[in-house]
C-alpha cells in the first residue's frame, strides 16, 4: 500500500481511502460516528453556599468548540452538594445543568436530609447535547436552595467537583 503525502498537507492512502490530511484533522469517511473528537475537562474546588431560592453559579464550568455543527457534545458531571437545614426545613436544594442560557437538566431536592439533620451527596449526571454549533459553548452548574431556610452548599470543603465535555462525531 503507497503512502504519498505533498507538500500541501494532503496525504493519500492506497487506493486514495484516507486524503486531506490537514491540520491533524481526519475526514468524517475515516472517523465514523461516534468517535471521540475532543475531551474538555474543568474542576472547579472552592466552597459555595447560598440561602435563596435563586441560582446561582457553582464555579463549575468548561467551554468547548465543536470542530463539526453535526457534533453532539456529552456532558459528564460529578459535584458535592450538602444542604444545612434550619428550622427544621429538610428540604434540600436544587441544581441546574446549564448550556450558556439554556437549561439542560434540573434536579430538585438534592442532599435532601432525612430528617434527623444535614446532608450530603454527590450530584453525578450525564446529557447527551446536540448544541448545532462550531461557536465556543460554555457548559456550568448552578444551586438554589429548595425551601425556605437552611443553607445549600456546593464544594463543601472545597471538595473538588468536575465536568468533562467530549464532542462525539455524528
Amino acid at each position: 500500500m503507497a503512502l504519498v503525502l505533498d507538500g500541501n498537507g494532503t496525504m493519500t492512502v492506497g487506493n486514495g481511502d484516507i486524503t486531506g490530511l490537514v491540520a491533524g484533522a481526519l475526514p468524517s469517511t475515516v472517523i465514523g460516528t461516534g468517535a471521540v473528537l475532543q475531551v474538555v475537562n474543568g474542576t472547579y474546588a472552592t466552597e459555595v453556599s447560598t440561602t435563596s431560592g435563586s441560582y446561582a453559579d457553582t464555579g463549575l464550568t468548561a467551554s468547548i468548540t465543536p470542530t463539526n455543527s453535526s457534533s453532539k457534545i456529552l456532558v459528564l458531571i460529578s459535584q458535592k452538594f450538602f444542604a444545612n437545614p434550619t428550622n427544621g426545613n429538610d428540604n434540600g436544594g436544587n441544581v441546574i445543568v446549564l448550556r450558556g442560557a439554556t437549561t439542560l437538566i434540573t434536579a430538585q431536592r438534592v442532599g435532601l436530609s432525612d430528617g434527623t439533620g444535614a446532608m450530603d451527596n454527590y450530584f453525578t449526571t450525564s446529557y447527551l447535547d446536540s448544541p448545532a454549533t462550531t461557536s465556543s459553548i460554555t457548559y456550568k452548574t448552578q444551586l438554589a436552595r429548595h425551601g425556605t431556610a437552611g443553607t445549600f452548599f456546593a464544594n463543601l470543603s472545597s471538595c473538588p467537583a468536575g465536568i468533562t465535555l467530549m464532542e462525539i462525531s455524528v
